[in-house]
Order: structure tokens, then C-alpha cells, then sequence
């Protein structure tokens, strides 16, 4: 969050790191996070960071809510346990992006801070900056603790771990920070995460419960999930009745069976997942579990590719699994980025018979929504049209993606469109063409053909075409602003501590140089980073590449200027 002379500026999600929400107008309903400083001795503009929760007794309040809604109109206990929030985390950031203020107001949010970032802070620690935060008004977590030794952190890390089942919100584990902020510059920052902090995870809860059943879910590009249905035990906070098995390799190699007794942990207190089973406890009607051969959805025969774990269904332009998820792929951010439709909305325009298709978003109508759509009223339905309409100013590149092309990924997706130039160029490219482009190999050549000779796509694109979306590079974006790297191409590897990695593509690019994915006897520079891959160090001793690091990268780019 950003303040200025004392007032709430701005609120922003973390994002992806790159790109967040603004969430301005659903923070200032967080009666813990003020809109006016208290005091007089703050900077003129500072930035402070915190997290938002959902306390438990909320969380369990709005599922209470959500319950007596759902049994007013009759719906069975099991689309029930479907429809309730499944943790207070999710919750929490759904609640946050939810396109009514009002309706977060009523979620009952609360938040901490934990670190004040700007100039003027007059501390010089970090306990001391957060003691001056609360007496600005935030509210700062009375649960920290300054530590002078190793046996003290130890100390209060085993406390938490016994007493946080009595907090009244979720905790996971504790963060451990370098309270000297002069230190803590010194130490900086990579990539992802300061140097001068470190999270201590507590380990995951584990219960045993009996698996009642493995079924099945497709997903958009036709991958088979097999699911573990589970009699519903308390974990970590929640609710548990399922849990992913992954494959047929994960259920074969465990011989996981319908009918066992099953030990269930919590991955980063998240996500259930089966560890251990009992075949202690198993009845001798216990029989192997036979994984299935046709698709749950709709029958096509299962298909297994050599060196794959997955099986997949193949008929991907009739599976409805595979259209709705290829919907939700279209609209997601890094896509089209139409964030007033979600999950729950596709699934209900596609099953009022709304849309079929991605291409079918663009024809829908105010009225269509408002009228058919339940729990749409006039504001909601206007903005979903008024977000997808903004969606026809997303770039080429970024459209390339959404349409969801089998292993073209973000990156992918930009080298086509640099290389390419329109969707038509790419649609006419030949396989031999197609492997002219940097990181295209033989796979996803062979997908880019696949996509386009199938007519359910291309009926797609014409849609696409007509409603005005980008099928044409803007060239003007790509230009680089300087030549300083031209005819100079890196491999970028490891962790970074001024810029991230995609901040370094970005500039290599912007000063006419070329990002390549692996080392070869044509590339100019190998930048290295912490952590880097070991192989990626061997190959470029190997063929002679030069090994540089990110200031002499920073040196090389500030050259001649």
C-alpha cells in the first residue's frame, strides 16, 4: 500500500511479482487499515507491505452464509460441500478481488503489516519501524518477538508450533528476519525473496481417513486427474474430501486401492495430497484399482504418449472439460485478462448455453447476462461486457497465448509473434519455417500445424477476427531502445539481486540483444545468477561461452551512455 502526506494512495496486489490488482477501493473497507495516519512524524510518501486474512470465526460465518443459501433453494449436501470455501486463505483472495466494495465490506477482512519501505523512516531497525507503524495506526502483529540467539529462535518456533491451533487465524509457519536495516540492505534481495528473511514451516498435519471411491477430472488440455474421494476429515484448518492422485503411475506404485484407509497431509498447508496407505487394514474383498481407458466425460478413448505420465483425452473440440477450461485459459491474466469473469461464471454461461467456445464471449449481449444469469444484477453484467470489450486492446502476442495452442507457453507465444508477425503469417507457416524460430522444436511445431488444420479452431479464429482482437504484431513495442547488445544473445540462469529475470530478458531485448533458453556454441553470453544450473555452467565451459555476472551485465548495458 502507498501513502501520501499521511492518506491512503493506493493498494496493490503482489500479483505474479510483475503485474497485481488494484484493490483500492475493497482495502479501504478494512476497518485495520487506515485511510489518515495518526501522528505527525511520518514521510511525506512511503510504501508499506502486509497481509491480508480472513479470520477463522469470518471464514466460518460467510460458509454458514453460503450454506443456509445454498439449502434455501434446495441443492443437495454434496454440490454443497462443492460450493463452500474450501480454506481462509482462498477466500481471503477472493474476497479481495471481488468487483463489489459492499460485499467485501461484509466478508469481514482483517490485516497485518510487516515491512515499511521508503525514505525518511526514522528507524534503525526493523522491530523499531514497525513499533513507529503502529503508532500510525496499522495494526502490526503482537505475536513478533526480538530474538539475541539461535536457541531463542528455536524456542519460540517450538511454542508456535504448539499453541497455533489457538490462534484465530491460520499460520503455516514463522519468518525469521535480520532486524539491523542496514544489514538488511547489505544482505539485498534475489529475485523472489529477501536475503535478510527466511520462513521456517512448521510440518504438515497428517490424518488417517478412508478412500471411498477414485474418480476422474479432464482438464483443458484433456489431462486425466485421478481424484481420491474421501470420507470429509478435519485438517489443518478445513475440511478434506479430496485429494489428487496424480496418475496411474502414483496410484500403481502406492497399489492405492478403493476402500483403503489413507494418510492425508496438507502440501504448504494447502493442497491434500495421499502420502501412506494402511494395507494393514485392507478386507479381503480388496481388489487392485483398474485405471480407466475412456474418457469420464465423454467417452473418447484415453490416449498415453511414450515417456508421459498423463493419459488425455484426444477430443479436444467436444469434451466439455476442455472447452470450459480453455475458456478460463483465454480469459486468465497473462492472457486476455477479463478478470470480472471467473471460474464459476464460464461454467454458468456454458451450461445456460451461453457460450460453447471462447470466440462465443465476444457475442454476448447486457441483456443475455442480466436476464438468464442468476445473482447478475445491472452493475455486474455491465461490467462483464465492459471487460471483455477492454480485452480487444490486448496485444498480439499476449492473444497468441490465450488461445491455448498445446506447449505454447508465454514465452513461446512472444517468439512466434516477434518471428511472424500476424496470425496469418503463422498460420501458413510450414514445419520447416516453424523450427526457423528461436526455442521451436519438432513438439510444438508439430502442435502449431495440429492446431490450425483443425476446422472447430479455425471456426474459432474467424470469430475472433470478427469481434477485433490483435492479430497483428505492434512492431513499434519491439523496437529497441538502443543497439548497444545488437548481434549479442544470452542465456539467462539463477537468481538475481537488482533485477529478476524477466526484468534482465526485458532489457537484453530492449537494447537489441537475444534471449536463448539453452547454451550452445553460438551464444554470446552465459548471465549467472545464484543458483544457478549446474549443467548450463558445464556446457558453456564446454564450448567456450563467456560466463558473465549481473553488474558486469549492468556495466555492459550502461556502456557509452
Amino acid at each position: 500500500m502507498k501513502y501520501k502526506n499521511g492518506l491512503l494512495y493506493q493498494a496493490v496486489t503482489r500479483g505474479d511479482g510483475i503485474q497485481g490488482d488494484d484493490v483500492t477501493e475493497n482495502v479501504k473497507t478494512i476497518r485495520s487499515i487506515p485511510l489518515k495516519l495518526e501522528g505527525y512524524n511520518f514521510p511525506p510518501e512511503f510504501e508499506i507491505r502486509g497481509e491480508i486474512f480472513m479470520p477463522l470465526k469470518s471464514f466460518e460465518r460467510l460458509n454458514a452464509s453460503r450454506r443456509a443459501e445454498l439449502e434455501d433453494i434446495g441443492i443437495d449436501e454434496e454440490q454443497i460441500l462443492d460450493r463452500l470455501f474450501k480454506n481462509p486463505r482462498n477466500a481471503a483472495s477472493g474476497s479481495i478481488k471481488m468487483q463489489e466494495s459492499k460485499e467485501v465490506a461484509k466478508r469481514k477482512l482483517d490485516a497485518f503489516m510487516y515491512l515499511l519501505i521508503g525514505d525518511g523512516i526514522p528507524s534503525d531497525d526493523h522491530i523499531g519501524s514497525l513499533n513507529l507503524a503502529e503508532k500510525w495506526g496499522f495494526q502490526i502483529s503482537e505475536h513478533k518477538k526480538q530474538c539475541n540467539s539461535m536457541q531463542e529462535i528455536m524456542e519460540f518456533i517450538n511454542y508456535w508450533d504448539k499453541k497455533r491451533e489457538d490462534l484465530p487465524f491460520d499460520i503455516d509457519g514463522i519468518v525469521i528476519k535480520v532486524n539491523e536495516l542496514q544489514v538488511q540492505r547489505l544482505l539485498g534481495n534475489t529475485a523472489k525473496s529477501p536475503r535478510w528473511a527466511i520462513a521456517y514451516k512448521y510440518k504438515a498435519q497428517r490424518v488417517a481417513t478412508k478412500l471411498e471411491k477414485i474418480t476422474y477430472q479432464v482438464g483443458r488440455t484433456g489431462a486425466i486427474t485421478p481424484v481420491a474421494n474421501l470420507k470429509p476429515v478435519f485438517l489443518a484448518g478445513t475440511t478434506v474430501k479430496r485429494a489428487s492422485l496424480y496418475n496411474a503411475d502414483y496410484i500403481s506404485e502406492m497399489d492405492i486401492r478403493e476402500g483403503d484407509t489413507v494418510f492425508v497431509e496438507k502440501g504448504g498447508e494447502i493442497i491434500p495430497k495421499v502420502v501412506a496407505v494402511d494395507s494393514d487394514a485392507r478386507t479381503e474383498e480388496s481388489v487392485a484399482h483398474q485405471y480407466i481407458t475412456y474418457c469420464p466425460e465423454c467417452n473418447t478413448e484415453l490416449i498415453r504418449k511414450d515417456g508421459e505420465a498423463i493419459h488425455y483425452c484426444p477430443n479436444d473440440t467436444g469434451c466439455p472439460p476442455q472447452l470450459k477450461g480453455k475458456i478460463e485459459h483465454f480469459i486468465s491474466r497473462k492472457a486476455m485478462n477479463i478478470d470480472s469473469l471467473g471460474e464459476k461464471t464460464i461454467d454458468a454461461l456454458f451450461d445456460k448455453g451461453l457460450i460453447h467456445s471462447y470466440g462465443d464471449l465476444y457475442s454476448l449481449k447486457f441483456e443475455d447476462i442480466n436476464e438468464k444469469l442468476e445473482g447478475f444484477k445491472e452493475t455486474s453484467s455491465r461490467n462483464m461486457i465492459d471487460g471483455i470489450k477492454s480485452s480487444l486492446e490486448i496485444p498480439f502476442e499476449r492473444v497468441l497465448f490465450a488461445l491455448g495452442i498445446r506447449y505454447v507457453g508465454q514465452t513461446v507465444a512472444k517468439k512466434l509473434a516477434i518471428q511472424f508477425k500476424s496470425l496469418d503469417a503463422l498460420q501458413k507457416a510450414s514445419k520447416e519455417e516453424l523450427l526457423q524460430t528461436d526455442e521451436i522444436g519438432e513438439i510444438i511445431a508439430e502442435s502449431i500445424i495440429d492446431f490450425f488444420s483443425k476446422d472447430a479452431n479455425l471456426l474459432e479464429l474467424e470469430k475472433l477476427k470478427i469481434a477485433g482482437l490483435q492479430f497483428n504484431l505492434d512492431e513499434e513495442a519491439y523496437k529497441p531502445s538502443s543497439n548497444l547488445l545488437e548481434g549479442k544473445s544470452f542465456v539467462v540462469s539463477g537468481v538475481f539481486s537488482v533485477f529478476s529475470r524477466d526484468e534482465i530478458k526485458r532489457q537484453i531485448e530492449a537494447n537489441g540483444g537475444k534471449v536463448l533458453s539453452g547454451v550452445s556454441a553460438s551464444t554470446s553470453y552465459l548471465l549467472a545468477g545464484e543458483k544457478m544450473g549446474p549443467e548450463k555452467r558445464k556446457k558453456a565451459e564446454k564450448v567456450g561461452v563467456e560466463i558473465i555476472s549481473e553488474q558486469q551485465f549492468i556495466d555492459m548495458i550502461h556502456a557509452n551512455r
